[in-house]
């Protein structure tokens, strides 16, 4: 039954396929500690799914076996350019003095940069869980989730084998280093259990190092709310002002502690993935996406995780990047965006105005 439901995964084009048992999830503890915290910020659905997160009877009852799946969102084009010394952790990182010349661009998180992973995965996972139901005789029932239902699929993925929670609480696969997307299927089905995978982090403490905002606040933990992926992507309201500047070029989510794992130096291109790229997301030219009303907006990023963060919540995030990169080109745009009627692009508006025209002013030499 497993390699059936293995080989199905691959002709449906998932580049690995591992069974865990749905007992309680081994992080439990920790996860509790996590909530206790708070570090999860705005994403209040954490904490009121906490139950089902720590038991899978309470998602499905009688719950056997957790079928994991992995595809991976490499592209060899990233490898190409970091083989010819364009090295994409570096670009990506916010590291570049101010733009001086008219269309500043900035930085989408790799993943982001594809079409929406949940439509993609989830059109293929239905089928996959169909196959199972069908395998399994009329007894069997499943459910399907990609990155959406109360589960901690990464700690069933390790469980599973697919890989091993790094420093930075990500999954990180030898096989495909940390550029993986991860799915589930929970199934009524007794699946003998693959092997664990066991941590390879080692002494590396590189991701913590490369994190802008200090958010893994120790190996294996996370403060969401430090988070750039979260307060570009997650958080509803203002962006803190002092993890403004902090966010330099980026737009859209954040690969600085993912780009600095070692393990990707195995990265494969995954089969799925690689046709669903989205070249005009690949160097977004700021201006001009800070003059979309919500309709293009809406246009402009159909089939996109973009439209997690709506036009109020990305606009935001473009004014902020124009705030750190930006020059005085930039300023009838944000003068335009200050205008808007919606209050939080119009303070993040000023905010970026106040930033250029601070670097803008001359320097005053010291007396003599």
């Amino acid at each position: 039954m497993k390699e059936r439901i293995r080989e199905r995964a691959r002709e449906l084009g998932f580049d690995d396929c591992r069974f865990a048992a749905a007992t309680a999830p081994a992080g439990a503890a920790q996860f509790q500690k996590w909530l206790a915290a708070k570090h999860f910020g705005q994403m209040h659905w954490m904490e009121r799914q906490a139950p089902k997160r720590l038991d899978p009877q309470k998602i499905l009852p009688g719950a056997k076996s957790v079928i994991c799946v992995a595809a991976s969102y490499h592209l060899a084009r990233n490898q190409r350019s970091e083989a010819a010394g364009n090295h994409a952790p570096a670009a990506e990182s916010f590291s570049a003095p101010p733009a001086t010349e008219t269309g500043a661009t900035g930085v989408i998180a790799r993943y982001a940069r594809l079409d929406d992973y949940h439509d993609v995965l989830g059109e293929k996972l239905k089928r996959l869980a169909q196959f199972v139901d069908e395998t399994g005789g009329p007894s069997a029932r499943s459910l399907w989730y990609v990155d959406t239902g109360p589960i901690l699929e990464r700690d069933y993925a390790q469980r599973a084998g697919l890989g091993f929670i790094g420093k930075h609480t990500n999954l990180i696969s030898r096989q495909f280093g940390n550029w993986i997307f991860l799915a589930e299927i929970l199934t009524t089905l007794e699946l003998e259990p693959d092997p664990p995978e066991q941590n390879h982090c080692g002494r590396c403490t590189r991701c913590l190092t490369a994190c802008p905002t200090g958010a893994i606040t120790a190996p294996f933990e996370l403060d969401a709310r430090k988070c750039i992926s979260y307060l570009t992507i997650e958080l509803k309201g203002p962006i803190p002002v002092e993890f403004r500047r902090a966010i330099g070029n980026r737009v859209f989510g954040c690969d600085d502690c993912l780009a600095a794992c070692p393990w990707n130096r195995f990265a494969r291109e995954g089969r799925l993935m690689k046709s669903h790229v989205r070249e005009d997301l690949q160097q977004p030219a700021l201006t001009e996406w800070l003059a979309l009303d919500e309709k293009s907006f809406q246009q402009k990023f159909a089939g996109s995780p973009i439209l997690r963060a709506k036009r109020r919540g990305f606009l935001r995030n473009v004014c902020v990047v124009l705030g750190n990169i930006g020059n005085e080109s930039a300023l009838p745009a944000l003068e335009k965006a200050a205008r808007d009627p919606e209050p939080l692009i119009a303070e993040h508006a000023r905010w970026a105005m106040d930033e250029i025209r601070a670097r803008a002013k001359p320097k005053r030499n010291p007396p003599a």
